[in-house]
C-alpha cells in the first residue's frame, strides 16, 4: 500500500468511528482528491460542510472535485454559495481564490456585499482569522500565545480562544488516538503540528 493509500485509510477509518469528526472528513477528502478520487472526495467534503457550513476554504476544494467529476454545475453552485461565506465571515483569501475560479469558468465575477470598512470585529476589537471560526463577534483573544515560538505567536494575533480550546479538548484528542501518533518521536510531533496547522488555517 502506498503513503497515500495508507493516509486515506486512517482518515476513512477516522471519519468512519467518529461521523461528526469535520477534520477526519474534511482531511479524507483532501487526500482522496490527491488521489483522484473525486466522487468520493466529494461526500468527504458534502458531509465536512453539514458539520461545519461555515468552513469557507471546503467549498473551494468541493467544486475542484466536482469539476474533476465532470459536475460542472454543481461546482459553480459551490463556489457561488462559498463566495458569500467566506465573504460575509471576511475571508479574504479562500474568497478571492473562488472569485478566479468562477471567472476562469466564464461566469461574472462575483461581487462582495461586505463594506470594506465595517468587517466584524470580535471583543476588544479582535477578529479570529481561522475559516470556519463558528464564534463570529464574540470572538476573543488567547491572554499569550499558547506556544513559544513563531507558530504560537501567529495563534495569538490570528485565533480566537475559542477556536483554540476546540483544538486542545477535542480535535487534538482525536488526532492523536485515531493516528496512534507518539508525540515523543519527531514524526510523531511533525503530524501533530502539521495538523494542528491546518485545524487553524495556518496553513
Amino acid at each position: 500500500m502506498s503513503q497515500l493509500q495508507d493516509r486515506i485509510a486512517q482518515f476513512r477509518k477516522m471519519a468512519n468511528d467518529d461521523p461528526d469528526n469535520e477534520l477526519g472528513h474534511y482531511r479524507l477528502g483532501q487526500l482522496l482528491s490527491e488521489a483522484g478520487e473525486h466522487a468520493e472526495a466529494v461526500a468527504a467534503f458534502r458531509r465536512t460542510l453539514e458539520l461545519s457550513p461555515r468552513f469557507s476554504k471546503v467549498y473551494h476544494l468541493l467544486a475542484q472535485s466536482l469539476l474533476a467529476n465532470q459536475q460542472r454545475d454543481e461546482a459553480l453552485a459551490a463556489l457561488r454559495q462559498g463566495f458569500d461565506v467566506a465573504d460575509e465571515q471576511g475571508d479574504n483569501m479562500p474568497r478571492d481564490a473562488m472569485s478566479r475560479m468562477l471567472t476562469e469558468l466564464g461566469e461574472p465575477e462575483p461581487v462582495s456585499k461586505k463594506v470594506p470598512t465595517s468587517a466584524p470585529q470580535g471583543i476588544g476589537g479582535f477578529r479570529c482569522q481561522r475559516p470556519g471560526c463558528w464564534v463570529g463577534d464574540r470572538a476573543r483573544q488567547l491572554d499569550k500565545p499558547p506556544i513559544g515560538d513563531e507558530v504560537g505567536q501567529r495563534i495569538y494575533q490570528s485565533v480566537c480562544a475559542d477556536c483554540w480550546m476546540d483544538w486542545v479538548r477535542n480535535y487534538s484528542v482525536k488526532v492523536i488516538n485515531e493516528l496512534r501518533l507518539d508525540l515523543s518521536s519527531e514524526r510523531g510531533q511533525e503530524e501533530y503540528d502539521r495538523y494542528m496547522r491546518e485545524f487553524l488555517g495556518l496553513d
